[in-house]
C-alpha cells in the first residue's frame, strides 16, 4: 500500500471479483468523467499562477534508473533516459551500449568473468513485449538472443556464461507489478492467472526454454555457484496478491522440480547464496509492499529449515544484503532515517557498523564486487539527498569516489533538511523537516505533514522535486514523519502499528507537529496533511481524529475496510498487519476504519487518484469524496484515466503535485 518509487515490481493474474464489476462500471461511467473534466477549470486562478510559477521555477534532475557493477569491480553500467552507459572505474573512459531501433534499455546484469552485460530492450506498443541482447562491456559483439511477447524482467548470466535465466509471463497484458495501471474488468470475469517463471536462454543456440512450473509465480531468484540450480522466493496463485505468502525455494535449472525449503513467519526478500553454494541468506520482516523490504538477516542451510536470524534487536532495518567472503555477510540498512552499511558473520554475534549518512546510498542488486576482506569490498551506489542530486559514486564503503556528474549545473531551489527528534511518551520518533525556502526565523509559517505510503517504508533526505521540496518552495514547512510502523529503528518499531492502525503511528505523527510547532515558527492555524496509499489513508484518517488541520490532500488513500478488502487486488498483505480477514475479525478493521469516524472531518480536502489502481482501487477515494460531500465539506476529487498506484504519465504526475500546491495556497489563504 505504498505508492513508492520503486523499483521492480512483480505482476499478477487480474484476480478479478465479480461483486466489483457493476461498481466499477457505474461508477466510471457516471461519475468519473464529470470529475476528470468538471474539475480541471475550476480552480482558484491566484493560487494556479503562484503554484505553478514555483513548480515551474523547480530544477529538473537526471534520473539514475539502475547501476551494475562488474564482478571483478573495473567497470560500472548504468541507465539514463532508457540508454546504457559503461564507464571504467580506473581512468573514467565510457561506452555507450545500444540496441537496434534506438529502443529504451533496461535491466542491465552481468556475466560472471565481467566482459559482458545482459539487457532488455522494450518493443513499442501497448501490450509487453521485449528484446533480449548481451554485449561486450565496450559495445561491440552485440547479439539479440529473443524477442519475447509478455513481461520480461531480471536478466541472469549462468556462472559459466553459457545461458542467461529471466523472468519471464507470457501473454501478459500489461506491464507487470501492482503499482502499474490494472487491466480494467470487463464481460465473463474468468480465474486465468498469468504466473512468472524463471526461462532459460542457450546462448549458443538462443533456444528458449520456460523451466519453472506453470503453476508458480517466481518473484526474485540467484543461481547456485554451480549453475545446476536456483534459489528463488515463490508462491502459487496471483503474483499481485501472493507476494506476502511467498516461500524460499531450491530450483533444479534442469527440471524445474522446486523444493520448499522455508516457509517465513513473515515477508521474505533477496535471497542470496553463500559462495560455497550451502547457505542462503535473505531479508525477512513485516513488509507492506513488493520491493520495499526491511527486517532481519536470516540465514538458512540450502538443505532446509532451521533459519536463523543473524540481527535480532538491531536498532535499524536492512534492506539489501550480500556475501562479503565465505563466512560473512553485508548488508545496507535504514538507520535512524539515514543509510548505512553493516556486516555480520553468517554464524552470527556482533554486527560491524561500517558506514551511515544522510545522502541516500542504494546498492542495486548487481552493485556489489568481491574482495580480499568484506571492509573493503567494492559497491557501486547512487548518492544523493535533498541537497544533492544523484550521481554514480563506486570504491570501497566510505571511501566512495564520483564517477558521474550528470547533474552538476542542478542546485536546489528549496530550504534545508534537517533530521529531527520527537517523544511520544515512551517512543522516540524520527523524522525529517524541510524548512521553507528562504526561512527568516522572525516569520511564521504554515506547516505541511507528509506521510509516507507503506506503513513499512521510511521518508530519507533525498532529490524531491514533487514532494518536500515544492512545498519549501512554497514557504512552508514539511515535515515527513517516521512513526511506529516504519523502517530505520528495527524489527519491533516495524511491527509497533500491527492491530493498531491510527492508533500509535498517529499519535506519534500529532506528537511531531506539536514538537515542531514549539521549537520552529509555525503558523498553528495554517497546518496541512497530505500522504499517497499508507499516507493518504493517514490523511482521511487523521481528518476524523481532529480539527487541527486547515487543509488535507489525500493521494489513493483507503477509506473503507470492509469495501476494500473485496476490491484490491492484493488482499494477503493485510493478513500480517491485522491477524485475520474483515470477514474474520471485522472490529479490529472497523476501530481503524475512517468511514466509520466520518461525520466528524470539517478539513477541506483534496483527493486524487488513477482509476486503474489496483492497490488501493478508485472506490475508496470516490467514497471518501462522495461521503465529504454528502455532510458539506469543501472536497474535490480527480480520477486520472489509465492510472495505476503509481502514475507513470510525466503529465499526471506534474498535475498532481500542482494540484497539492494550489490547495495548500488556496486553503491557507483562507485560515483566520
Amino acid at each position: 500500500m505504498q505508492g513508492r518509487i520503486p523499483v521492480g515490481y512483480t505482476p499478477s493474474a487480474m484476480n478479478p471479483r465479480t461483486n466489483s464489476i457493476s461498481r466499477r462500471s457505474i461508477v466510471f461511467s457516471i461519475t468519473a468523467f464529470l470529475l476528470i473534466c468538471g474539475s480541471l477549470f475550476a480552480q482558484d486562478e491566484t493560487a494556479r499562477s503562484r503554484a505553478a510559477a514555483v513548480l515551474d521555477s523547480l530544477p529538473h534532475a537526471k534520473k539514475i534508473d539502475q547501476v551494475a557493477l562488474s564482478p571483478d569491480g573495473s567497470q560500472v553500467a548504468y541507465i539514463v533516459d532508457g540508454k546504457i552507459t559503461v564507464t571504467l572505474v580506473g581512468d573514467g573512459s565510457l561506452h555507450a551500449i545500444a540496441a537496434e531501433g534506438n529502443l529504451a534499455l533496461r535491466d542491465v546484469a552481468w556475466s560472471a568473468d565481467s566482459k559482458r552485460i545482459a539487457f532488455l530492450a522494450d518493443l513499442p506498443g501497448d501490450v509487453p513485449a521485449a528484446q533480449v541482447w548481451t554485449s561486450a562491456a565496450d559495445g561491440s559483439a552485440l547479439a539479440k538472443h529473443a524477442e519475447m511477447k509478455g513481461y520480461v524482467q531480471a536478466p541472469r548470466f549462468s556462472p559459466d556464461g553459457s545461458k542467461l535465466a529471466l523472468l519471464f509471463i507470457e501473454g501478459m497484458p500489461r506491464v507487470a507489478g501492482p503499482l502499474q495501471p490494472m487491466t480494467p474488468l470487463s464481460g465473463v470475469i474468468d480465474q486465468k492467472i498469468f504466473e512468472q517463471r524463471i526461462t532459460t536462454i542457450d546462448r549458443g543456440t538462443d533456444h528458449l526454454t520456460q523451466v519453472t512450473p506453470a503453476d508458480m509465480y517466481v518473484y526474485e531468484y540467484e543461481w547456485t555457484p554451480d549453475g545446476k540450480s536456483w534459489v528463488a522466493s515463490a508462491a502459487h496463485g496471483s503474483g499481485d496478491a501472493n507476494w506476502w505468502v511467498a516461500h524460499l525455494y531450491l530450483v533444479n535449472a534442469q527440471t524445474g522440480e522446486m523444493r520448499d525449503i522455508y516457509k517465513p513467519k513473515l515477508q521474505i526478500a533477496d535471497p542470496r547464496v553463500s559462495p560455497d553454494g550451502k547457505t542462503v541468506a535473505f531479508i525477512e520482516g513485516l513488509m507492506s509492499d513488493e520491493g520495499s523490504t526491511g527486517g532481519d538477516v536470516y540465514v538458512v542451510p540450502i538443505t532446509g529449515e532451521p533459519a536463523r536470524n543473524l540481527t535480532s534487536g538491531i536498532q535499524s532495518s536492512p534492506y539489501a544484503l550480500v556475501w562479503s567472503a565465505p563466512d560473512r555477510i553485508l548488508f545496507a540498512e535504514n538507520v535512524d532515517g539515514n543509510y548505512g552499511f553493516a556486516s555480520v558473520s553468517a554464524q552470527g554475534g556482533a554486527v560491524q557498523t561500517l558506514w551511515k549518512g544522510e545522502e541516500v546510498a542504494y546498492p542495486a542488486g548487481d552493485a556489489w564486487a568481491s574482495s580480499k576482506s568484506a571492509d573493503e569490498l567494492t559497491t557501486a551506489i547512487v548518492r544523493q539527498s535533498a541537497n544533492t542530486p544523484p550521481e554514480v559514486w563506486s570504491g570501497a564503503i566510505g571511501k566512495w569516489k564520483q564517477l558521474t556528474t550528470l547533474n552538476a549545473e542542478i542546485k536546489p531551489a528549496w530550504g534545508e533538511m534537517r533530521n529531527v527528534h520527537w517523544m511520544n511518551g515512551a517512543t522516540r520518533v524520527q523524522g525529517w523537516l524541510m524548512l521553507p525556502k528562504d526561512f527568516a526565523p522572525g516569520k511564521k509559517y504554515p506547516l505541511v505533514v507528509s506521510v509516507h505510503g507503506g506503513p513499512s517504508a521510511a521518508c530519507v533526505s533525498h532529490w524531491d522535486e514533487r514532494g518536500m521540496g515544492p512545498l519549501s518552495a512554497m514557504g512552508y514547512f514539511s515535515l515527513c514523519p517516521n512513526p511506529r510502523g516504519s523502517y530505520g529503528q528495527g524489527e519491533n518499531f516495524t511491527q509497533g502499528n500491527v492491530r493498531d492502525f491510527g492508533g500509535g503511528d498517529y499519535r506519534d505523527i500529532m506528537a511531531g507537529v506539536d514538537a515542531i510547532s514549539k521549537e520552529f515558527p509555525i503558523d498553528t492555524k495554517r497546518i496541512g496533511i497530505r500522504g499517497h496509499s499508507y499516507g493518504g489513508y493517514m490523511t482521511m484518517w487523521a481528518e476524523t481524529q481532529t480539527q487541527r488541520f486547515s487543509a488535507a490532500v489525500a493521494g489513493a488513500g483507503l477509506s473503507d475496510w470492509l469495501s476494500y478488502y473485496g476490491l484490491n487486488d492484493i488482499d494477503e498483505w493485510m493478513i500480517p498487519f491485522f491477524g485475520a480477514s474483515v470477514y474474520d475479525d471485522a472490529v479490529v478493521y472497523a476501530k481503524s476504519d475512517p468511514m466509520h469516524f466520518v461525520k466528524a472531518v470539517k478539513t477541506p480536502t483534496l483527493i486524487l487518484v488513477g482509476d486503474r489502481d489496483g492497490e488501493v482501487p478508485m472506490e475508496q477515494s470516490v467514497e471518501w469524496w462522495h461521503a465529504l460531500a454528502d455532510l458539506h465539506v469543501p472536497t474535490k476529487l480527480v480520477v486520472y484515466p489509465n492510472e495505476g498506484h503509481m502514475f507513470i504519465k510525466p503529465a499526471d504526475s506534474r498535475d498532481y503535485a500542482l494540484r497539492t500546491l494550489e490547495w495548500f495556497d488556496e486553503w491557507f489563504g483562507k485560515a483566520p
